[in-house]
């Protein structure tokens, strides 16, 4: 199952402690899953790519599995998004900053460097003494 579905074992495991899939065992432990259960492990693959959590994943598997959304799930379809907006503003603001600082060393300026000022630096004199 892991190897169709694309995933480790340690993953399918995470997976039934979520609650986000289910199996059932045969005499000797091993697990069985049914066939749709590809599918599936696809999906919450997917949601998680999306960077949606264990628990919100488990909120919406319901109106996934039905193929009517609540208005529940899209106020948490609607808030996920937001949140993922806020992140993308803050990586871009982040990209912003890092490529000012690219700029500034690939064209130094007296403003951004000592080095270029005049003069590059001041002669040193010692505290006088008491």
């Amino acid at each position: 199952m892991a190897r169709r579905a694309g995933v480790s074992t340690r993953a399918l495991r995470y997976y039934e402690e979520q609650g986000l899939l289910a199996s059932e065992r045969t005499h000797g432990g091993q697990r069985m899953y049914p066939e749709s259960a590809v599918e599936r492990v696809r999906l919450i693959q997917q949601l998680f790519t999306a960077r949606l959590s264990s628990r919100t994943i488990l909120q919406l598997m319901p109106c996934i599995e039905s193929g009517e959304a609540s208005p529940e799930a899209l106020d948490l379809m609607a808030a996920e998004r937001h949140r993922i907006d806020a992140a993308l503003s803050e990586l871009s603001a982040a990209r912003d900053a890092l490529d000012r600082m690219i700029d500034i060393a690939n064209h130094p300026t007296p403003e951004h460097c000592p080095a270029l000022r005049e003069p590059a630096w001041t002669a040193y004199k010692a505290p006088a003494q008491q």
